[in-house]
C-alpha cells in the first residue's frame, strides 16, 4: 500500500535554502519556482488545438495549463478533506493543503515539456527518429560517437512530452547548479504519468514512458523517497482528470468560436444522443438558452457553449471525486489502471465530448493545414540539427555552416551538456557521446515556441510558410 507520508514527500535533490514559512509548503515553493520561469512562459505560443493563432480568445498550452491548475486544486481539496474527515488518513489540514499545492503546481506543469505544434509535434519526432536509425547517416555517427543502447533509441521513437517536463525541471530550467528547477520528489513522481523506461514492456505496449534515461538515476531516486515503484502517485489520477475535464469542453468552446463547429446543430445532436443519461443538464441549458433569446445576448452561441462548458465540468467534477473515493483502495495499492473520468458517471459525455472534437475539431481545415507546417518545420529543423551535431566536434568555431548551427543552439542547454556528475563544467563538446548530442537537439527543438520555430525555419531555410 502507498503512504500518504511518503507521497506527500517535500524533499529535494539539493536541500532548500529558502526559509520555511508556515503559510507556504514546499509545493508551493515549487509553484514560485517555475511561474516565473522563462519554460512556463514558452507556453503562451505553444498550441493547445489551433496553432499560430493572432485572436486573443482561442486557448494556448499556457492558458489551458493554468485551467487545469484551477480544476486539479479544487479536486485535490475536495478529496483532501475527504481523506481527514472521513477516512482518518490526514490528520492536520496542513496535510490538505499540501495536497491541493501539489496536485495545482504538478498540474501547471504537466504540458511543460511539450514541442512545438501540440502533440503533433511529438509524433514528427518520433516519425523522423524511426527513419533517421535506419541511415547511414545514423551508424557513422555511432562510429565517431559512440553506440546507442536500445533505451537510448526508444527515449527518441517514442518521446514525450511528460519526460520532457521531468528532464526541464530538474536539468534544463538551469539556474545554479546541475538540479534545475530543484522540485520535490512529491511533485516529479506527481507528473510522471507514466512511471516507466522507454524500454519498459509498458513503454512498447502504450508508446508512452516516463523518464529519458539521462534521468533514470532521478526516477530511482523518486521510487525510493515517494514509494510509487511500479505504479502511479494516487495525485496523478486527479492531474489527468482535470486535463481531461479542462481540454474535453474546452476545445470545443474554442472551436465553436472560430466557427469550426456549429453549435445549433451539434447542440441538437448532442441533446438526442445524451439527454436521457443527463436530463437535468440539458434541463439547465435548455433554460439558459431560451434566457438568451429574450435578453437579446449577442454572440448567442458562443455564450451558449460557454454555458454549456461551466456546466458539464460541473458534472466531471463531481463524478471523479466520486470516482476517485470508490476506487480508492485500487489506487492506493497500485492495482488502479484506468483514467477516472472514464470509469465515473461522466463517462458517456466525456466519450461524446471526444468523438466530438475528432470529428469536428482535429480534422478542421486550419488544424490540419498548420500541423503540415509544423511538420515541414520541425522535420526540416530536426535534418539541420542533428547533421550539425554529428558532424562538428569542436563548439568552437564558427566557420563552417554546422559549426553556425550548433552557436544558434541556446547557450543554456549547451552549458547543461557540460556539467559532469559533480557538477562541475568540464566535459568538452568533443567529448559528448551520441545520445547526448541528440538530447542537445530535442532539448533545443521542444523548447521552442511555434512562432520562433517557424521564425527559425524561414531564417535558416529562406522559405516562407503561412
Amino acid at each position: 500500500m502507498l503512504e500518504w507520508k511518503k507521497l506527500l514527500c517535500s524533499e529535494r535533490q539539493r536541500k532548500t535554502t529558502t526559509e520555511a514559512l508556515s503559510h507556504r509548503n514546499e509545493f508551493d515553493k515549487d509553484y514560485d519556482r517555475i511561474i516565473y520561469s522563462s519554460s512556463f512562459r514558452r507556453l503562451q505560443d505553444k498550441a493547445q488545438v489551433f496553432p499560430l493563432q493572432q485572436n486573443d480568445f482561442t486557448r494556448t498550452r499556457l492558458t489551458h495549463s493554468l485551467e487545469v491548475a484551477s480544476l486539479g486544486r479544487s479536486l485535490a481539496w475536495n478529496i483532501g478533506y475527504w481523506l481527514k474527515d472521513e477516512k482518518k488518513e490526514f490528520t492536520t489540514f496542513e496535510e490538505i493543503k499540501q495536497l491541493a499545492s501539489l496536485v495545482e503546481v504538478s498540474c501547471l506543469v504537466h504540458d511543460l515539456g511539450n514541442p512545438p505544434f501540440g502533440h503533433y509535434g511529438e509524433d514528427i519526432i518520433r516519425n523522423w527518429f524511426i527513419k533517421w536509425f535506419e541511415t547511414s547517416d545514423y551508424r557513422e555517427a555511432e562510429k565517431k560517437y559512440g553506440k546507442l543502447t536500445e533505451q537510448h533509441e526508444r527515449d527518441f521513437i517514442y518521446f514525450e512530452g511528460n519526460a520532457q517536463a521531468v528532464r526541464i525541471l530538474s536539468r534544463l530550467q538551469f539556474l545554479n547548479d546541475k538540479y534545475g528547477a530543484n522540485f520535490t520528489y512529491g511533485t516529479f513522481s506527481t507528473i510522471m504519468k507514466y512511471p516507466w523506461a522507454s524500454n519498459d514492456n509498458k513503454a512498447i505496449e502504450k508508446k508512452k514512458f516516463g523518464y529519458f534515461q539521462s534521468e533514470e538515476y532521478l526516477f530511482k531516486k523518486i521510487v525510493e523517497k515517494v514509494g510509487i515503484k511500479g505504479c502511479r502517485h494516487p495525485a496523478t489520477y486527479l492531474l489527468e482528470a482535470a486535463d481531461d475535464m479542462a481540454y474535453l469542453s474546452a476545445d470545443i468552446e474554442d472551436a465553436v468560436k472560430k466557427g469550426v463547429i456549429n453549435w445549433e446543430d451539434e447542440y441538437t445532436l448532442m441533446k438526442r444522443e445524451l439527454e436521457r443519461d443527463y436530463p437535468k443538464l440539458f434541463e439547465k441549458l435548455d433554460t439558459y438558452r431560451s434566457e438568451a433569446v429574450k435578453n437579446l445576448t449577442p454572440d448567442k452561441n458562443l455564450i451558449d457553449v460557454q454555458n454549456f462548458k461551466v456546466a458539464v465540468q460541473g458534472i466531471m467534477f463531481t463524478e471523479v471525486i466520486d470516482a476517485f473515493k470508490v476506487n480508492y483502495n485500487s489506487i492506493m495499492n497500485g492495482t488502479f489502471q484506468d483514467e477516472l473520468i472514464y470509469v465515473s458517471g461522466a463517462n458517456k459525455l466525456a466519450k461524446y465530448l471526444k468523438r466530438l472534437a475528432f470529428r469536428e475539431v482535429f480534422s478542421a481545415k486550419e488544424v490540419l493545414t498548420l500541423e503540415l507546417v509544423g511538420d515541414r518545420v520541425l522535420t526540416d529543423l530536426l535534418e539541420l540539427f542533428v547533421s550539425a551535431v554529428t558532424n562538428v566536434d569542436e563548439d568552437s568555431k564558427t566557420k563552417t555552416k554546422d559549426e553556425k548551427l550548433i552557436h544558434l543552439i541556446s547557450k543554456n542547454f549547451r552549458h547543461v551538456q557540460k556539467i559532469d556528475e559533480e557538477g562541475k563544467p568540464t566535459v568538452d563538446f568533443k567529448d559528448l557521446n551520441l545520445y547526448n548530442r541528440l538530447l542537445l537537439v530535442t532539448d533545443f527543438i521542444s523548447g521552442m515556441t511555434d512562432g520562433y520555430a517557424v521564425n527559425l525555419h524561414q531564417q535558416l531555410l529562406g522559405v516562407r510558410i503561412s
